[in-house]
């Protein structure tokens, strides 16, 4: 069947069903947090007083990037209530579309190796069902913007690097971090980038990041308290099982998350699993993060679908399916706070130890690609000769 020159693409279409489905599901409790980007959106463009540069100095609980607030102005001249519908839409399609990107990128990553790319279809159409929940949750139900821009500009990302364009791997990955600051454990897709433009890309990371950032800090020195702003640590928390039982965010704990993340995403890239990045991040972030919101789980859930999607090639990507399960499951049917902590701890080590650690086997394209580059492990893209080859594609 074909739409104009087109052939259709039935696993998009069942997960487009799918998510219609849990949009109007949660569309009953719609829009949570999203009185938070509205806000922060008036104060940044001055329509309300404390704002402009001093936004973060005066509102250190608004802990979303300007580049969220620049998106969430489009919706600013629509009625409030009609500002929510569309920006909820807005979100879910965007995560649609992240499947697309993904799958595309997949496809690209293992050119060459034998793929079937009717077991790939049906590879992100099981995967992209256990996101898809997890997706409108931090989408439709809490409207979390910020979370939302940062995960789609790190697909984006993903998406450059397999195609070999390094300057937009830094550019996205800028814009991650522009939108919601713990996107900072994404970078270590930076080290991905072949060796000759691993320095543009970075770059142009480090250089946008600073863009959007360093007005504020250099124009008021209290912005610095919105680092320190802190949460109630909540009694389901994995942080309860490391023995800290402090009532509100310890002053260690963001430092020690974003350390974490980059620390397991530069291993995971050493050791030539950087489709596990994403995940590796996430982990941490849940891991150590005092709260316990499930809209987390949809970082969760992306570095899941990764993973399954460009870093494995079995058919049943049954890492997603366990996240879903472990996470959302068991915020849902155990009533136990120590239990869901305990839970949540296991999933995050199991999961880091397992895409580290566990034997990969490398398809046979690769393979013959390493034999004729010298051997070794290598790089992201699977050859020997990785520090000068790109993931896919040619260097751009």
């Amino acid at each position: 069947m074909r739409i104009g020159r087109n052939p259709v693409r039935w696993h998009i279409v069942l997960l487009t069903l799918w998510t219609a489905l849990w949009f109007v599901v949660a569309e009953r409790h719609a829009a949570v947090s999203w009185h938070y980007l509205r806000t922060g959106e008036q104060l940044l463009f001055g329509l309300q007083s404390g704002g402009g540069l001093a936004l973060y100095a005066n509102h250190p609980e608004l802990q979303i990037g300007p580049v969220s607030f620049l998106v969430a102005g489009l919706f600013a001249p629509f009625p409030l209530a009609v500002g929510e519908k569309l920006a909820d839409a807005f979100m879910s399609g965007l995560g649609l579309y992240m499947l697309v990107l993904i799958g595309r990128a997949a496809a690209d990553y293992n050119r060459g190796t034998g793929l079937n790319h009717k077991r790939l279809q049906q590879r992100i159409l099981i995967a992209g069902a256990a996101f898809i929940p997890m997706w409108v949750e931090v989408s439709v139900r809490f409207a979390h913007l910020d979370d939302v821009l940062a995960l789609f500009f790190t697909t984006l990302a993903v998406r450059a690097l397999v195609r070999g364009n390094a300057t937009a791997v830094g550019v996205f990955l800028a814009l991650a971090v522009d939108s919601k600051p713990w996107a900072v454990g994404f970078l270590p897709l930076l080290l991905a980038v072949p060796r000759p433009a691993r320095l543009r890309s970075a770059a142009w990371a480090f250089g946008l990041v600073a863009v959007a950032w360093l007005p504020f800090y250099l124009s008021h020195l209290d912005t610095l308290a919105a680092a320190r702003f802190t949460i109630p640590n909540q009694p389901d928390s994995a942080l309860r099982w490391f023995g800290v039982h402090d009532p509100a965010t310890p002053p260690w704990d963001r430092p020690a998350q974003m350390a974490l993340g980059v620390t397991l995403g530069a291993l995971a890239v050493r050791r030539n699993r950087w489709p596990a990045v994403v995940f590796l991040a996430a982990d941490a972030r849940i891991m150590l993060d005092p709260s316990v919101y499930t809209y987390y789980n949809a970082s969760v859930l992306l570095g899941t679908l990764l993973w399954d999607s460009i870093g494995q090639r079995r058919l049943v990507p049954w890492v997603s399916w366990i996240a879903l399960i472990t996470l959302y499951g068991s915020a849902l049917v155990i009533p136990s706070d120590s239990t869901r902590g305990l839970i949540r701890l296991a999933f995050c080590i199991g999961s880091a130890a397992y895409v580290l650690l566990w034997p990969q086997r490398t398809p046979r394209g690769r393979r013959g690609r390493r034999s004729q580059r010298g051997g070794g492990e290598g790089g992201p893209g699977g050859g020997g000769d990785a520090e000068s080859r790109p993931v896919g594609g040619a260097v751009r």
